[in-house]
């Protein structure tokens, strides 16, 4: 229901702590837009980041 709304107001949502793939897969069905977590990417320091970011 929060997704719909979201969604009908055109904003964007971004599910964070996803860290199984059963997580993943089940945001994934459930239509949100971005996801973050350690099934993803480990945190990373600036520097780190930065250099991704140019790649």
């Amino acid at each position: 229901m929060i997704i719909d709304m979201a969604k009908s107001l055109n904003l964007e949502v971004v599910a964070e702590g996803v860290e199984t793939q059963t997580q993943y897969d089940y945001r994934v069905s459930r239509g949100y837009d971005a996801l973050q977590g350690y099934l993803l990417s480990k945190p990373l320091s600036v520097d780190h980041w930065r250099v991704l970011l140019q790649k």
